[in-house]
């Protein structure tokens, strides 16, 4: 390791507190593309303050942490397709619109270079990381899972769906909408998909869901 990531990996408990400032976002955007492309091992200093456009001064006045940086980078990509999810949830609309909608944000996600790029990241960094996992899940998949979970109980309310454990409803669709493509994609069996295919995907998970907890 060289001494900038040393400088960097091997701060003490003191520098934990992220310091947010005028180019934060800008440290951020920058470190988050070598994160993603090279893991965190392989990640230099000098290509994220390069790629970053500052200083290593600036960054180190950031991030004294490389740690604490790569952690930043990957919730604020989760935070990021989390956000985005939400914002594509009208509580006014049927289950039948808001859970197609939902259902192709978040299998467009899953199956997105980003999407692949976090998953495989949480899981190559799971050692060195072991509360990286817990905080991916809390900042993306359970952000989404309470977001869903809160409009079934909306639609609950209003007579459209029918259902005891609403976070397990919810549970279920987002795992409906894997199916098939996501194995595929893990195991290299193919990378591209059609809008045809993935819409196969999400409207049969919506009639399966709907089946099981639409109002009959």
């Amino acid at each position: 390791m060289t001494a900038d990531k040393a400088s960097l990996a091997d701060a003490g408990p003191a520098a934990r507190d992220v310091r947010k400032g005028r180019k934060y976002d800008q440290v951020i955007a920058g470190a988050q593309e070598v994160f993603m492309r090279d893991g965190f091992e392989g990640a230099s200093v000098d290509e994220i303050a390069r790629n970053a456009g500052v200083s290593k001064a600036t960054l180190y006045s950031y991030f004294p942490d490389k740690r604490l940086l790569f952690m930043e980078c990957a919730c604020a990509q989760c935070n990021a397709q989390a956000d985005e999810a939400l914002l594509s949830i009208d509580f006014a609309r049927p289950p039948e619109q808001v859970l197609s909608i939902a259902g192709h944000k978040l299998l467009g996600f899953m199956l997105s270079d980003n999407g692949q790029n976090i998953f495989r990241i949480c899981v190559a960094e799971a050692d060195r990381f072991p509360e990286l996992g817990r905080r991916f899940y809390e900042s993306g998949p359970m952000m989404v899972r309470r977001a869903l979970g809160s409009y079934l109980e909306v639609a609950r309310q209003r007579g459209e769906v029918v259902a005891d454990d609403l976070t397990l409803a919810a549970d279920q669709f987002a795992e409906l909408c894997k199916a098939d493509l996501w194995v595929k994609l893990m195991f290299g069996i193919q990378t591209e998909f059609s809008p045809e295919e993935r819409s196969r995907i999400v409207d049969g998970a919506l009639q399966t869901f709907m089946a099981r907890y639409g109002a009959k």
